[in-house]
């Protein structure tokens, strides 16, 4: 057997593929653009590391698109990756949404031990190593030292989607691809572009809570912020297909609200209220929501029964998402049809593809990073099966 292999990207996708590989006796060189590996895993660490969401596996499969994954996730799903995780120390814990996390809340103590376990089992690890070309089995790297070149037979491409380019993630990789195994990026866990008036300049990094929101067949609960580009946060992340598909966003201000509940309410005597003050005063509803009501709803219609409606139906329209580089991840890359079963190019034997450079799509939550870590698990089993294959004549 071939006892060497190349991975391009060092991202979770690509070190979870290193590590597998390394365990198993193969000499393995990693290669990344970026001056230190791992750069949006680390980001993402942050803000409080969630390396997966603790639940059934059948519960875990319906959230992403698609069942392409399914067996992928399936071998290397929540329980799998807190096990993983506990191995490195991490020492995991699950919050009350049940979201995973390591208990120092970030990503960096993780990402040292992982990379010493890599090095333990003899990884090469090369930063600074932007792919550049590819001749047959031979690749090109623009490196510190100039123009390098690597031969090698079994390659895992790990190199992300296409956003947060800065971290290294920018897609760039397409051009080296065969022209129809690549479908365009588009933004997903994406914020919404709006452009405000100056009546909610007042309302800028505020939350909106406890509201529901729907875009096509899809809904989420939770709350948006408001910024000076548009609307982001939690609440509408989970809408980005929907809002690529449709351009429409629907927002329920008061969820826990019936229609007949909010239009009763509406139908008491205004006195001499104004509108929004009525409003205000029968259904407690704070200022940044109905600033929100008087923005996108125009004209508020005195009618209780028609006012009730669109407190519990506002419609945003022709809206699209912020621009692809600052979404939190990306759906398209390589197709499905243009990979096998163990996630190798059918165009290219031996070079296979694992991560956020694949044509899938999940919420945030975890999902991402389980998807990640698993097809990186994936490719690496079968590349190593091919490996151990006799040689080809």
């Amino acid at each position: 057997m071939n006892k060497t292999a190349l991975v391009i990207g060092g991202g979770p996708a690509g070190l979870m593929a290193a590590d597998h590989l390394s365990a198993h006796g193969v000499q393995v060189i990693v290669v990344d653009a970026k001056p230190s590996f791992a750069r949006k895993f680390l980001m993402a660490g942050k803000s409080g590391l969630n390396l997966t969401m603790n639940e059934p596996i059948e519960t875990c499969l319906r959230r992403y698109d698609g069942c392409a994954l399914d067996p992928i996730v399936s071998d290397f799903g929540p329980s799998k990756v807190m096990e993983w995780a506990d191995a490195l120390g991490a020492d995991v814990f699950t919050g009350s949404s049940g979201r995973v996390f390591p208990k120092a809340m970030k990503a960096s103590p993780l990402l040292r031990a992982w990379i010493a376990r890599l090095i333990q089992h003899g990884a090469d690890l090369r930063s600074k190593w932007r792919w550049i070309g590819v001749a047959g089995q031979t690749y090109s790297f623009d490196t510190p030292t100039g123009r390098q070149s690597i031969h090698a037979t079994t390659v895992i491409l790990a190199t992300g989607g296409a956003s947060w380019s800065r971290l290294g993630s920018d897609g760039a990789w397409t051009t080296l691809m065969p022209a129809d195994a690549v479908k365009m990026f588009q933004a997903s866990n994406s914020a919404v572009d709006i452009r405000w008036s100056d009546h909610m300049n007042k309302f800028m990094g505020q939350p909106v809570k406890a509201i529901a929101l729907t875009s096509g067949t899809a809904k989420s609960t939770g709350e948006i912020i408001l910024s000076t580009k548009g609307i982001e946060g939690g609440g509408v992340y989970p809408l980005s297909k929907g809002i690529r598909e449709t351009g429409k966003l629907t927002i329920d201000l008061c969820p826990d609200w019936t229609l007949e509940k909010v239009t009763k309410a509406l139908a008491r005597p205004v006195g001499k209220n104004s509108l929004a003050n009525h409003i205000r005063k029968t259904m407690g509803l704070p200022a940044i929501k109905l600033a929100l009501l008087r923005e996108c709803g125009g004209l508020l219609p005195k009618n209780p029964t028609s006012l009730a409606q669109l407190i519990k139906s506002l419609s945003l329209t022709n809206i699209k998402l912020r621009p692809i580089d600052e979404a939190i991840s990306t759906v398209g890359g390589v197709k499905w049809d243009a990979l096998d079963a163990g996630l190798m190019i059918r165009a290219r034997p031996g070079v296979f593809c694992a991560g956020e450079m694949i044509d899938w799509d999940a919420p945030t939550g975890g999902y991402l990073l389980t998807a990640c870590l698993a097809t990186g698990r994936w490719a690496a089993i079968h590349a190593l099966a091919r490996m151990k294959e006799p040689m080809r004549l």
